[in-house]
């Protein structure tokens, strides 16, 4: 009986394994009246990255330069800033989003994109030969003026700053975010999808964090 059930069980696991699904093959559709072919994982991959827009590369671009404004702004934090819960939430920040700057460098060099738009001058830090200008590199980002009285602050004074600065810097990302997404064809690529996914909501949260500890100070 107990070798007759063990053959049985046997059987049925060789029926199984015999029976079960291979891995589902991978379609490109082809172009407007030509069929369809299957592609392997690697070839889906490679199409993956060529799915790109000169929007999302500009996109990918730009947000390096507003991230590091970021973590320069997290830099003036630590020496400056007096509020604990303010000092761990800005590690915290300029943590994740050095950690995407890296991505999305990453990403531009695997499509062969320069990091920077050709002509185009992204410093993140003000002229100091110069009078600091009121005007920001880009919608969300603190303006060189705002930078030098950020840095000048110190104690509760620099923390409520960084704070009101680091909820327009967000919302500026989230902007970003907005304003690609209605740019036809773009972000179909499967990392910059994910990537902006993210930024929507670790930034939305963050927002809602910053504006619970401004109300406290």
């Amino acid at each position: 009986m107990v070798a007759g059930a063990a053959a049985g069980l046997l059987l049925v696991g060789l029926i199984g394994i015999t029976a079960s699904p291979q891995t589902p093959p991978i379609f490109n559709p082809g172009a407007p009246g030509a069929p369809s072919r299957v592609i392997s994982a690697r070839e889906a991959v490679e199409l993956g990255r060529s799915s790109f827009t000169g929007d999302d590369v500009a996109f990918m671009q730009h947000m390096i330069v507003h991230h590091a404004q970021a973590v320069e702004m997290v830099e003036l934090l630590q020496t400056r800033g007096s509020n604990t819960g303010v000092g761990l939430l800005g590690r915290r920040i300029a943590i994740g989003q050095q950690a995407e700057m890296e991505l999305m460098r990453g990403w531009l060099a695997d499509r062969g994109r320069p990091l920077a738009m050709p002509g185009m001058d992204h410093s993140a830090h003000a002229d100091h030969a110069m009078p600091a200008s009121d005007t920001p590199i880009m919608p969300g980002m603190l303006s060189p003026a705002r930078m030098q009285a950020l840095a000048a602050a110190t104690g509760p004074a620099f923390d409520r700053l960084f704070l009101e600065g680091m909820i327009q810097h967000h919302q500026g990302a989230l902007d970003m975010v907005d304003a690609l997404m209605a740019q036809p064809g773009a972000a179909e690529d499967t990392m910059l999808s994910d990537f902006t996914n993210s930024v929507v909501a670790d930034q939305s949260a963050e927002i809602l964090r910053m504006q619970s500890l401004l109300s406290d100070l």
